[in-house]
């Protein structure tokens, strides 16, 4: 461990020393306690559009939600199971299982019903908290051993005394904290930073899911830590969307702002983005490559649609200006007064209007992780004046370990190892980290653990990655996604289907070749911007998969394949493929809730497409 290291660890570790995250609310609260803390549109007063608690009342929720499960037996050290969309109840519920000492677990809404029995049989819930009935159908075999089921929705809740809907539930804590003050006390004396704060069960692209156990000293060490890299100061204003059984919308919309005080607005259907960045105009923005490549090409349809070429030509002389400014702030970069005086001008003809109707007009920090963020979405982002900085990590090391940032970034990477953590590449150029969010297992899984850590401590993340002379990581592809063809070769499938959704009509691709002579592909469509494209042509269509079928669209297709190609070495290049007349989602199984492709899935799912594409080609 080098001295920079070994000193930015010390410098945390300082600020981190015996904390939990009930310390860390009850400094917040007081701080910031007139503060907005979160807001959703549930139960919103009469004519608005959403409700919000301060940061006061978020802690007096949380110690009333705490009292509720303590009367319900909940000890310390037992698990609290949520299943729930984004909302106010969701949060208090993970807060009031931390305040009682137990560990709450937020569970992804799209699990199966064989799932999550899986989850609830290794992780044994005492009480389990779901907001619909959908929630309740999910966990119809998996609450044998459950206590107390709280149900957000109070027209859902069953009858029977396991069953209690939110409201009562927190009554019922009230009085219990009322007479019983000295309860969540004690569990606050008694709470060791070691202890587990959560158990986040991967959403897994093969396999049964495994539940990673993160401590307090991991969540509260890599929220300090991920704040510093990005820069982020208090006061911040952000949209929290992402599955709060995702690592980053835990440490962004839970943990971070329990830290600095943010203000989350919680929006339960991910559909709704768009339309609510245009309401809230955060000043900090996190999103999948998947989002930023929806948005980017949102823009680049409606200019192929723009009949006017002196619009097209001075939007794209502009983006080429605003990609320009932000080169010029990369590491290695050089700012001169003409990149600026050009990027002024662009911002005030079209980039600055541009980014007010995506709502990112006031976004100080935009962020991107989950998967690599593709160079040309990077690239276009930037070409809006938006630095979008890509982080890296995994559920096992509690989030990010590398970051670009204010201070230090370069587009096409991952950025630098966060403040105290250490990272290098291994055989193969796997990436290796090591350091304090480290988690310390997974949850009954103790073969599952010695194959993640080594024996000297470190992850062994399964990603290979490279690094350049001024220590900037890059991933290139999961090693076991690697395709090695008959041939031998080795080929990165990320970077043949990033280049392929960089048309607009393509929604998913996913390249296909390992054992195999050579690679073929499949595509969905967009399903919103291919019909938009569709329209604007002329072309008529009844659905998704009548126009998946149109001669046009396919030419189109087969534009983006060629495209690609130009791109790609020989043996890289995509020599047939197919176009589905489906889209892939998280409830039809072939992506993960993040949005990240199921290989496994799609290649059981879709055997005899494949099949056709090697027997046509």
């Amino acid at each position: 461990m080098t001295e920079d290291v070994l000193a930015a660890r010390a410098r945390i570790e300082e600020q981190v020393a015996g904390r939990t995250l009930i310390d860390a609310l009850a400094q917040t609260a007081q701080t910031y306690a007139d503060d907005p803390a979160y807001s959703d549109k549930h139960h919103a007063p009469e004519g608005e559009t959403w409700r919000t608690i301060t940061w006061a009342e978020t802690r007096e929720l949380a110690l009333d939600v705490a009292a509720a499960l303590i009367a319900a037996g909940v000890q310390p050290g037992d698990t609290v199971a949520i299943m729930a969309t984004n909302r106010i109840e969701h949060m208090l519920a993970d807060m009031g299982a931390v305040h009682a000492a137990a560990t709450p677990m937020s569970i992804y809404n799209t699990l199966s019903v064989e799932q999550v029995a899986f989850i609830a049989g290794e992780s044994q819930p005492k009480v389990v908290v779901l907001e619909t009935q959908d929630h309740l159908d999910r966990w119809a075999d998996a609450l044998g051993g459950v206590s107390l089921v709280v149900v957000l929705d109070a027209a859902a809740k069953p009858d029977g005394e396991e069953y209690v809907d939110w409201q009562t539930f927190v009554e019922r804590g009230r009085t219990h904290r009322a007479d019983h003050a000295d309860d969540i006390e004690q569990r606050h004396a008694a709470l060791d930073p070691e202890a587990p704060a959560t158990i986040l069960y991967t959403s897994g692209t093969t396999g049964n899911p495994k539940g990673v156990v993160l401590t307090h000293h991991n969540v509260v060490y890599e929220a300090i830590s991920t704040l510093e890299a990005a820069g982020l100061e208090p006061g911040l204003r952000q949209i929290s969307y992402l599955p709060l059984a995702h690592i980053a919308e835990r440490v962004l919309g839970l943990y971070g702002p329990q830290i600095v005080g943010a203000h989350s607005y919680c929006i339960g259907d991910p559909s709704e983005l768009l339309a609510t960045l245009g309401d809230v105009h955060p000043t900090a923005f996190f999103g999948v490559p998947r989002v930023w490549e929806k948005i980017k090409t949102g823009i680049s349809a409606k200019l192929a649609a723009d009949p006017d070429p002196a619009n097209v030509k001075m939007v794209q002389d502009s983006m080429a200006a605003g990609l320009a400014w932000v080169q010029a702030q990369e590491v290695g970069g050089q700012m001169t007064p003409e990149i600026e005086a050009a990027y002024k001008q662009a911002d005030e003809a079209i980039l600055g209007f541009l980014k007010l109707l995506l709502g990112l007009d006031q976004v100080t920090w935009a962020g991107s992780a989950a998967a690599p963020m593709p160079i040309e979405v990077a690239k276009f982002m930037a070409g809006l004046g938006l630095k979008v900085y890509d982080v890296y990590g995994m559920t096992e090391t509690c989030g990010a370990v590398t970051a670009n940032g204010p201070d230090a970034f370069r587009l096409g990477t991952v950025g630098r190892a966060t403040p105290g953590m250490e990272v290098k590449l291994g055989e193969d150029n796997e990436v290796l980290v090591r350091g304090p969010v480290i988690t310390p297992g997974y949850h009954h899984q103790e073969q599952a653990t010695r194959d993640l850590i080594d024996a000297d401590g470190w992850v062994h993340t399964g990603d290979i990655g490279t690094l350049d002379e001024d220590g900037f990581f890059a991933i290139i592809d999961r090693k076991k996604e690697l395709i090695i063809t008959s041939a031998g070769k080795n080929i990165a499938p990320s970077n043949i289907e990033n280049y392929l959704k960089e048309s607009p009509i393509v929604g998913h691709a996913m390249a296909i070749g390992d054992g195999r002579p050579y690679v073929v592909a499949i595509l969905t469509l967009d399903g919103e911007v291919a019909p938009a494209v569709a329209q604007s042509m002329g072309i008529e269509f009844t659905d998704l998969a009548d126009l998946s079928q149109k001669p046009e669209i396919r030419a189109m297709a087969q534009d983006a394949v060629d495209k690609a190609n130009a791109h790609l070495s020989r043996p890289e290049q995509v020599k047939s493929w197919e176009l589905l007349s489906q889209e892939w989602t998280a409830e039809s199984a072939e992506l993960t809730p993040t949005l990240k492709l199921k290989r496994r899935v799609v290649n059981e799912k879709y055997a005899d497409v494949v099949e056709g594409l090697y027997a046509d080609a």
